[in-house]
C-alpha cells in the first residue's frame, strides 16, 4: 500500500510538471520553472525507497531524497521573494545556495562519515524499508536551515501584505499553503508515524497550487511580449483591471503619470479612489457599452496624454482592461496651434474679402451715379430704386410660399443701382433731350439694358 501510495505521488508530479511544460511560456519566473523540474526528481527517491530490498539501494533513493529538503527549498523560498517583489541581494542568494549545495553534498556521505548520521540502519517491515537513523550535527543544520527557510518566507509574505499594495494578496495567501503543508507533512508527519513519508504529497500539492499562481500571473503580467519594447522605453504607462474594475496592477510610468495609483492595492476596487473612478473607471464603462470609445486625452500638470483602451487578453480569451498612456502634449500643442492659425487666417480671409465685396459694391454704386448725374430728369432715381427693391424683397420674405436666402436678398438689392448702368453708353443728345424720343432716338435708348450686362459682366 506504501509502496502503491509513492508510485502514485510520482506520477502524479510528473503529470503535473508535464501540464506546466504546456502552459509554459518565457515569462513566468524561472524559480517557479525550477520547481516543477525539482519535484518529480525528489519524489522519485520514494518509489526508489519503497522498491528496496537492501541498505544499499535504500540510500541511493535517501541521498535523492535531500535534494527537496536543500535544493527544492531554496527554489521555493526564492520564488516567494520573487513574487512578492522583494529583492536578494546576489550575495545573500550565493550564500543561500552554497550552504544548500554544503549540506547536500553533506548528505552524500551520510553513511561514511559522523557527520550526517552517526549511525543508519534499514529493516523492512510489512514490506516496506523503514530506517534506524542516529542523527549527527549536520543534520541540525539541515532542520536549522530548513526552519531558517520557512521563517525567511514567511516574512515576505507578511511585509508584503503590509507594504507591497502592487503585490496580489490572493498569491501570497496561495503561496503560504504548500510551504505550510510542506512543514506540517516533515515534521508532523514524521511524529505521526515514520513507516511512510507524508512530503511527497506536500509536494504535489505545492505543484498544483504553483499552477494556480502560474495561471493567475497572466493577469498581473504587465510586460507581455507584445508590448515589451515599450516598457523598455520607459515612455508608456500601463494599468490593468479586470471586468469587475479591481486593480490589477501598474508600472511605474503609470504611476508617475498617475500618482493616485499608488494608493491602490491590487485585487481591491479601484472605484475606492475617486479620482481614478472619475477619470478612468467611467471610460471604461463607455467602452464596455462601444469598443469604438476606445480612447480619450487626460490632462495634468500642463500635459496631455493619450490614454487608448484595450481588452487584456489570456491567449485569446477577454480577462480584463488594459490602459496604455502616453504623453501626447506637443502633437496637440502642435495641432492647437495649427486650428489657432487657421482660425486667424480664416478671418483675415473673410476680412479682406468683404474689404474686396465692398470695393466692387462702392465701384457699381459710383458708376450708378455718374449715369445718373447725365440723367437730369432721373435724380435720385437710384436711391429711390434700391430702397423699393428691399421693401418689394422684405415683402416677399414674408410669403411661406417663396423661401429666399438671405444672400440671394442681399444680392437683389445690391444689384438694384446697376438696373440704368448701360445708360452710359447712350449719347448725350438722345440721354438729356427733353420731351419725347423719336423711333430712331427711342431705339438708341433701349441698348442701355443691355450695355448695362456688359459692363457689369466685364467688372465682376
Amino acid at each position: 500500500m506504501v509502496t502503491l501510495f509513492y508510485d502514485s505521488v510520482f506520477l502524479l508530479s510528473l503529470v503535473l510538471s508535464l501540464l506546466f511544460v504546456r502552459f509554459w511560456h518565457k515569462h513566468f519566473d524561472v524559480h517557479i520553472t525550477l520547481v516543477f523540474v525539482l519535484v518529480p526528481v525528489t519524489n522519485l527517491c520514494y518509489p526508489l525507497l519503497g522498491h528496496a530490498t537492501t541498505l544499499e539501494g535504500a540510500l541511493v533513493a535517501n541521498r535523492l531524497s535531500y535534494i527537496g529538503g536543500t535544493f527544492l527549498l531554496l527554489v521555493i523560498t526564492l520564488s516567494v521573494f520573487s513574487l512578492c517583489d522583494i529583492h536578494i541581494p546576489r550575495p545573500v542568494r550565493m550564500l543561500m545556495f552554497l550552504t544548500s549545495a554544503g549540506i547536500y553534498l553533506t548528505s552524500l556521505q551520510a553513511d561514511k562519515n559522523g557527520f550526517f548520521y552517526k549511525s543508519i540502519t534499514m529493516e523492512i517491515i510489512d514490506g516496506v524499508p523503514v530506517f534506524r537513523k542516529e542523527y549527527g550535527f549536520m543534520h541540525s543544520v539541515f532542520i536549522c536551515m530548513v526552519i531558517l527557510y520557512f521563517l525567511m518566507s514567511l516574512s515576505a509574505m507578511v511585509y508584503s501584505l503590509a507594504r507591497k499594495k502592487q503585490v496580489s494578496r490572493k498569491n501570497i495567501l496561495l503561496l503560504f499553503l504548500p510551504i505550510a503543508i510542506c512543514m506540517l507533512c516533515y515534521f508532523a508527519g514524521r511524529a505521526f508515524t515514520n513507516r511512510v513519508e507524508l512530503l511527497p504529497a506536500g509536494y504535489v500539492f505545492a505543484q498544483i497550487v504553483y499552477l494556480i499562481i502560474a495561471h493567475r500571473l497572466c493577469l498581473y503580467d504587465i510586460t507581455d511580449i507584445s508590448i515589451d519594447s515599450m516598457v523598455e522605453r520607459g515612455d508608456t504607462g500601463f494599468v490593468s483591471f479586470d471586468f469587475h474594475f479591481n486593480d490589477l496592477g501598474s508600472n511605474l510610468t503609470a504611476r508617475q503619470i498617475l500618482p493616485e495609483l499608488e494608493e491602490l492595492t491590487v485585487d481591491m476596487p479601484a472605484s475606492m479612489n475617486q479620482t481614478v473612478h472619475r477619470q478612468f473607471l467611467s471610460k471604461l464603462k463607455v467602452f464596455s457599452d462601444d469598443p469604438k470609445q476606445d480612447h480619450f486625452y487626460y490632462e495634468r500638470d500642463e500635459h496631455i496624454y493619450l490614454v487608448r483602451i484595450t481588452y487584456l487578453f489570456d491567449g485569446s480569451h477577454k480577462r480584463g482592461y488594459q490602459l496604455f498612456m502616453t504623453d501626447d502634449t506637443k502633437n496637440q500643442k502642435y495641432i492647437d496651434l495649427l486650428n489657432s492659425f487657421n482660425t486667424s487666417l480664416q478671418a483675415e480671409v473673410e476680412e479682406k474679402t468683404a474689404h474686396i465685396v465692398e470695393m466692387h459694391d462702392h465701384l457699381i454704386t459710383s458708376m450708378a451715379a455718374m449715369v445718373e448725374s447725365r440723367d437730369n430728369s432721373t435724380g435720385g432715381h437710384i436711391k429711390r430704386t434700391s430702397e423699393d427693391v428691399r421693401i418689394l424683397v422684405d415683402e416677399i420674405r414674408q410669403d411661406p410660399d417663396m423661401p429666399l436666402s438671405e444672400s440671394f436678398c442681399r444680392c437683389i438689392i445690391k444689384a438694384a443701382p446697376m438696373h440704368d448702368l448701360g445708360k452710359i453708353a447712350v449719347d448725350d443728345a438722345v440721354l438729356r433731350k427733353p420731351g419725347r424720343f423719336t423711333d430712331e432716338e427711342y431705339a438708341k435708348m433701349k441698348i442701355h439694358a443691355a450695355e448695362g450686362a456688359r459692363i457689369v459682366h466685364e467688372i465682376l
